[in-house]
C-alpha cells in the first residue's frame, strides 16, 4: 500500500444498516489488495436519501451501495442509469463522478446469477420465483435475460402482475397453486420473508413433497445462512444455495468502480462472512 495516496471512502446506505455484512466484505478486500480505502455503514432514515447523497459526494466519497428501503428512490435520484438498473427499476450501486453527476447500477440480479453459476447450476429452463419485491425484480430480470422461463408467485397477485408488465416477460401463477407447479421446475428461488424470525411460520416440508430430485433451491436471504426453506430442502437431499454468494458477487462491480480492483470471490472471503454471522 502506498501510504502517500489519499485514502478513498465508500459505504452502504440503508435503514437500518447495522446488520449489513458489506463493510466486513469490502474492508477485507481493501486489506487483501493493499488498497488505502475504507467502507463504512451509513444509516439514513427514509426521506433523507437525496440530501445524504449530495453530502457524501461533497465530502469526496467514491460511491455507495444502496440497500432497503432506498433502492427505488436511488433509481430516481441518480443522473445516469445502467440498462440493468432500468430493467430492475432500482439502484444498489452508485458512483459519484468528478463532474458532479452520479451513475446508478443494479447488480443484485447479475450477482444472483453469478452465484448460481459458481455452484455449477445451469441457468436455463423453468424457474419459480416466490415474491415480487425489489430484489426479486432484479433477479427475475437477470433470469429472463439469461433465457429462463420464469414463473412468479406472490401472495398479492397484483404485485406479481405489475412486475411481469414492467419487465415485459415472465408469467404470473396463483400463490395457492405454486406447489403443484414445482415438479416442472429446475430452480426454486425464495424472495419472500416466509419462515423468517418474526414472520408467520410456513410449512416448507409440505410444499417440497412434490419437488423433483434435480430441483435447485435458492434463498436470497443470508441471515440466517440456513433459512427454513433451505433446511427443508436439505432434508429432501436437494441442492441448496444460500444468499451469501449473491452478496459477494453483487459487491464486485461496485468495489471495482470505487477502488480500481475487481476482487475475487473465494472460500477465505466466504468463511470471514460466515464467522461474522455467528
Amino acid at each position: 500500500m502506498n501510504a502517500s495516496e489519499q485514502k478513498q471512502f465508500a459505504g452502504v446506505v440503508g435503514w437500518p444498516v447495522a446488520h449489513s455484512r458489506s463493510p466486513i466484505l469490502h474492508n477485507h478486500w481493501c486489506e487483501k489488495y493493499g488498497i488505502n480505502g475504507e467502507y463504512v455503514a451509513l444509516p439514513v432514515p427514509p426521506g433523507e436519501l437525496e440530501d445524504c447523497l449530495k453530502e457524501l459526494a461533497e465530502v469526496g466519497l467514491r460511491g455507495v451501495n444502496i440497500t432497503i428501503p432506498h433502492k427505488e428512490e436511488a433509481y430516481r435520484l441518480v443522473t445516469q442509469r445502467s440498462e440493468t438498473a432500468t430493467r430492475a427499476g432500482a439502484v444498489n450501486t452508485i458512483c459519484f463522478l468528478e463532474d458532479g453527476t452520479t451513475t446508478g447500477d443494479c447488480t443484485d440480479g447479475s450477482g444472483f446469477v453469478a452465484n448460481l453459476q459458481a455452484h455449477g447450476v445451469e441457468v436455463a429452463g423453468r424457474v419459480l420465483m416466490l415474491g415480487a419485491g425489489g430484489a426479486s425484480r432484479a433477479v427475475v430480470a437477470a433470469l429472463l435475460d439469461a433465457g429462463c422461463e420464469v414463473l412468479i408467485a406472490n401472495r398479492t397477485r397484483a404485485r406479481a402482475e405489475a412486475l411481469v408488465e414492467a419487465l415485459g416477460g415472465g408469467e404470473v401463477v396463483e400463490w395457492a397453486e405454486w406447489p403443484q407447479i414445482l415438479p416442472s421446475c429446475r430452480l426454486l428461488v425464495n424472495g419472500t420473508s416466509l419462515g423468517m424470525k418474526g414472520q408467520p411460520e410456513f410449512d416448507w416440508d409440505a410444499v417440497l413433497v412434490e419437488a423433483p430430485a434435480g430441483l435447485v433451491v435458492a434463498d436470497m436471504v443470508y441471515a440466517p445462512l440456513e433459512t427454513p426453506l433451505l433446511a427443508a430442502a436439505k432434508r429432501r437431499n436437494l441442492q441448496t444455495i444460500d444468499g451469501l454468494g449473491m452478496l459477494m458477487y453483487q459487491a464486485r462491480a461496485g468495489f471495482a468502480a470505487w477502488f480500481g480492483v475487481t476482487p475475487e470471490v473465494d472460500e477465505e472471503t466466504r468463511e470471514l462472512l460466515v464467522r461474522s454471522l455467528g
